[in-house]
C-alpha cells in the first residue's frame, strides 16, 4: 500500500543527475535575484581600494558572481564525470 516508491523518488546516480539538472536553473535564478537585490538596495557609496574609487555595491556582486561561476563549473565537472563513467 504505502511501500511503492513514488515516481519522483529515483534511486542511484541517474536520479541524482536529474535532480542536479533540475536545481541548476533555480540556483542561477536565485543568484540573479540576489544580485538585483544588492544592486537596488545598496547605496552609491564609494571606497578607496589600492588608490582607486570603487562602488561599494560591487563587493557583494563579485562574491555572488564567484558563487555562480562555481555552480556552473561544478555542473560542467559533473557532466564530464558522467561521460567518463559510461
Amino acid at each position: 500500500m504505502g511501500s511503492d516508491p513514488q515516481p519522483e523518488e529515483r534511486k542511484g546516480l541517474e536520479g541524482a543527475n536529474s535532480d542536479l539538472e533540475r536545481r541548476f536553473p533555480v540556483a542561477l535564478g536565485l543568484y540573479l535575484v540576489l544580485g538585483l537585490l544588492v544592486w537596488f538596495t545598496m547605496g552609491d557609496e564609494k571606497v578607496l581600494v589600492h588608490g582607486k574609487w570603487v562602488d561599494l555595491r560591487l563587493v557583494p556582486l563579485i562574491v555572488i558572481v564567484g558563487l555562480a561561476l562555481r555552480t556552473v563549473l561544478a555542473r560542467q565537472a559533473d557532466k564530464i564525470r558522467r561521460q567518463d563513467g559510461k
